[in-house]
């Protein structure tokens, strides 16, 4: 299996770092946050790994290459012209994954302890077209997955907007990870072009495909996306 780290972001929250690194070179405890998900797909037997640059792109390229991919084989996806969004993000890297039937996909910033090979058989189990992690957190916008775990909407809390695509006679709402595992074949059921994220992606093909939900709260979790999160990450992720 193959995988992709999202790490083309601006990372406008993590400043002042940002202003001369890009995000995915944030260090916690020593090791920055793309050795650390390098790492961690490998600790799931993830050694092929696609990674999307932007913001600062060749320290991230330079980095990969001095430490020859931490002992993964790191492919770079180069978005320098215009950062694409996750949706965007995946589908020019979509050639990447020719002649696989699934894939995993993270963010960068994200740092975690969840299972990701259970996560993996349960998408294969449920025969989903993706599998999305979630836990219950608070965050401003959420994913709505009715009693089967499907997908069925989104919300977001702080300006009250809410997509519904599926009828369900209850909905769960559950604060998505930025981590993926999806089937090759949903590459080619992508209706966007361009600068697009994958949340708009999900919610167009839930209408009529199995979007599923891996729930992992109790395990370690957090978003590296302010500088005060750095602090948190080290402990947590000594």
């Amino acid at each position: 299996m193959k995988g992709m780290i999202f790490a083309a972001g601006l990372g406008s929250r993590l400043k002042p770092w940002t202003d001369n690194h890009p995000k995915a070179l944030a260090m916690v405890n020593g090791k920055s946050l793309l050795q650390r998900n390098v790492a961690y797909l490998q600790q799931h037997g993830i050694t092929e790994v696609i990674v999307n640059v932007h913001h600062f792109a060749k320290q991230i390229i330079d980095a990969v290459n001095e430490n020859k991919g931490w002992g993964s084989s790191i492919t770079i996806s180069d978005e320098t012209e215009e950062v694409l969004e996750t949706g965007g993000g995946l589908q020019k890297a979509g050639w990447y994954f020719n002649g696989t039937e699934q894939f995993v996909v993270m963010n960068a910033d994200i740092l975690t302890d969840m299972n990701l090979t259970d996560m993996i058989a349960r998408h294969n189990r449920q025969n989903a077209l993706a599998t999305l992690a979630v836990s219950n957190r608070e965050t401003s916008r959420y994913f709505l997955f009715d009693e089967q775990n499907v997908l069925s909407g989104w919300r977001n809390v702080k300006t009250g907007e809410e997509k519904i695509v599926r009828s369900a006679a209850a909905l769960t709402q559950k604060a998505f990870s930025g981590i993926h595992v999806i089937d090759t074949s949903l590459l080619e059921m992508i209706s966007q072009q361009g600068k697009f994220s994958m949340v708009d992606v999900y919610l167009d093909l839930a209408k009529n495909h199995i979007i599923s939900s891996y729930d992992h709260t109790g395990c370690k979790l957090i978003d590296v996306g302010k500088p005060e999160s750095i602090e948190k990450a080290a402990i947590l992720f000594p």
